[in-house]
């Protein structure tokens, strides 16, 4: 096999998930890869479809809305994350494409999810999204936010499946993600949606259940 193919990436990205859970006493089942295609187009994600891969992410509903329902009829079991952040017009729409959504940061997008979710009569898996490095520029509910903001998902009857984050650029990750996975059992949720290409085995030692890695699997943008 060439050496960089969509099979050799995946593979090799596979590998590298078992290790992480190996060294945490993980079973790396409970790790899902999400592939980040996001900016990527059908013939890009094709080859990596064809390798096996069936969860994909994306950052825009426009952009997913434009590719993903062809490529959805060529395969089947395909499930598709929003990874990116969503407005809250762009809710009902989200909810019908999409099986998870992993940018929940504020309560006027809890409404208008339990809204959407109501009128579509679909409940796409949520992940409250934390500002873990309290960063002014990034989205995602401040550390202590959190309750409030569970609290208030729970009662519209959302989906809550777990929190997700993205640490400060060029700091070490481990500590945000240690700090991630501990506000999640402090609040009863078993789901983290953390690590990227950079650091998805940190993430999984510390206890990721899904890791949202893009490039990685497709190479540099150009």
């Amino acid at each position: 096999m060439p050496s960089d193919t969509a099979d050799s990436r995946l593979a090799a990205i596979h590998d590298q998930i078992v290790r992480a859970a190996a060294q945490a006493q993980r079973d790396p089942a409970d790790v899902q890869l999400i592939a980040v295609s996001k900016t990527r187009d059908a013939d890009a994600i094709r080859p990596l479809i064809e390798a096996g891969q069936r969860v994909f992410g994306e950052n825009r509903v426009q952009e997913a809305a434009a590719k993903w329902p062809a490529l959805r009829e060529t395969t089947g079991g395909i499930e598709l994350h929003l990874v990116g952040q969503l407005q809250s017009n762009k809710a009902e729409e989200a909810v019908a494409l999409f099986d998870a959504i992993h940018s929940l940061d504020r309560p006027s997008l809890i409404s208008a999810l339990a809204k959407a979710m109501d009128k579509v009569g679909k409940r796409p898996a949520c992940f409250i999204q934390v500002n873990i490095g309290d960063e002014p520029q990034k989205g995602g509910c401040a550390v202590a936010s959190l309750p409030g903001m569970l609290a208030e998902a729970r009662s519209a009857d959302l989906p809550v499946a777990g929190l997700m984050a993205v640490p400060p650029l060029n700091l070490e990750s481990a500590p945000y993600f240690a700090l991630l996975a501990k506000l999640a059992r402090d609040c009863g949720l078993s789901g983290l949606s953390m690590g990227m290409s950079d650091d998805f085995e940190t993430a999984v030692t510390l206890g990721a259940t899904h890791v949202r890695i893009g490039t990685a699997l497709f190479g540099a943008r150009a």
